[in-house]
């Protein structure tokens, strides 16, 4: 007998990111040499006292089950960092800690999401909002935030997408795909608009706080509207800033109430995080921050080189990313042209797909982060990685202009 599926997972699509970095692999499988930057993760390896507190932990006994909220000591080092940057009041029962940052995503919105439910998620947006918001039954209502706004909700779009079944708006910011957040007083304008309506959460994903490369960091809504912690929840964790992927530990800080409910349901699914990676990532967010500083320092040397190169590619529009390790250009001058094989790109889609043939470069589709037409490309690679791959992306969209003046008769 043939298992029947349930409705929602069928719906369900993978990852896009994660697809992707599946066809990369699958190739060089196959024996081609893919210039890859679909992923966002660090290339460098974890700093070697976070290691060391690992192994620490190992040798003290420290395998064991853990509360299903995290350890003490790592829920005091989360609430210690929020009062040292953000210098708001939190304390540990305030915190709870998750398998990486999306674990805690997914378990807030299981908390409060059902049918008829709706969360305002700005896009471009992060792959997996609305596909985490449709598995509880609600509906992702996407505000389209473009380019003239520097990729950002302003408060305008924010009050005309508020209805009375709006539960959460999603910020995220840096935000990825896109690398812009808010100064201070573009979040007070939208804090004034949230007042208004007080039955709206506001879910703040900052897992890339740490990586800023113009002026001031990212400030964070319960900095700017203290007012309004009280129905916030910052999502955050170890992952970007430490090169800390492997080791899965995110973080959720907000009201009792909800961190309650969410420990919950982390008692019955993962139990707890890994004891020895929430070792670790105390060391992280308690030690010495200057592998942070030169990691931020390295990737916006990347940025750099990233932006000059790819600035060369006609029908490419690049603008620099003010955080994060991603550069979100425009292909709308590619879009009608045609390859050398004869087929039209009518999409950020086949714009991906010609890039992965003409140049064997892996970037993902502007479409899967809910604004076309662009292309993600991540720049937590190695510079003779993004140096190569840039100048193959550079020579692909040459060939496409010059199939056009072909065709013109003007070559």
């Amino acid at each position: 007998m043939t298992l029947k599926l349930a409705e929602r997972v069928v719906k369900l699509k993978p990852s896009a990111s994660i697809a992707a970095k599946k066809m990369v692999t699958e190739l060089e499988a196959a024996g081609r040499k893919i210039l890859d930057f679909t992923l966002g993760e660090p290339d460098q390896p974890t700093p070697a006292h976070i290691i060391e507190a690992a192994i620490s932990a190992m040798k003290n006994g420290e395998t064991h089950y853990t509360a299903s909220a995290g350890t003490p000591a790592l829920r005091e080092a989360v609430a210690r960092k929020i009062v040292r940057e953000k210098g708001v009041a939190c304390k540990a029962e305030n915190v709870v800690i998750g398998c990486g940052a999306k674990q805690l995503i997914y378990e807030a919105f299981a908390a409060t999401v059902e049918p008829d439910v709706e969360v305002i998620v700005p896009a471009p947006y992060w792959v997996s909002y609305p596909d985490i918001v449709g598995l509880q039954g609600g509906k992702a209502i996407t505000v389209t935030c473009g380019a003239e706004h520097d990729f950002k909700l302003t408060p305008a779009a924010l009050e005309a997408a508020i209805t009375p079944a709006t539960r959460w708006l999603v910020l995220n910011a840096p935000n990825n795909p896109t690398g812009a957040y808010y100064a201070h007083e573009e979040l007070a304008a939208l804090a004034d608009v949230l007042r208004r309506h007080p039955h709206v959460w506001i879910m703040t994903d900052e897992i890339y706080e740490n990586l800023f490369y113009e002026g001031e960091r990212s400030p964070s809504i319960i900095e700017v509207a203290p007012d309004l912690a009280d129905r916030s929840l910052v999502i955050s964790g170890v992952s970007k800033a430490y090169a800390m992927t492997g080791w899965r530990i995110g973080y959720a800080v907000g009201p009792k109430t909800l961190i309650d409910v969410m420990t919950k349901l982390l008692s019955q699914s993962t139990t707890c995080p890994s004891s020895i990676s929430q070792a670790a990532a105390v060391a992280a967010l308690d030690g010495d921050q200057t592998c942070v500083e030169e990691a931020t320092a390295l990737y916006r040397k990347r940025r750099d080189r990233m932006v000059e190169l790819l600035g060369e590619a006609p029908g490419l529009e690049v603008r620099a990313p003010a955080g994060a390790f991603y550069l979100y250009p425009c292909v709308a001058g590619l879009i009608g042209k045609t390859t050398q094989g004869g087929k039209t790109l009518e999409t950020d889609t086949d714009v991906a797909l010609y890039l992965l043939e003409a140049a064997n470069v892996a970037v993902v589709d502007g479409g899967a982060y809910g604004l076309s037409p662009y292309i993600r490309l991540s720049f937590a690679t190695g510079i003779e990685t993004i140096e190569q791959g840039c100048a193959n992306v550079v020579a692909a969209c040459e060939v496409l202009f010059e199939n056009k003046a072909r065709q013109s008769g003007t070559a």
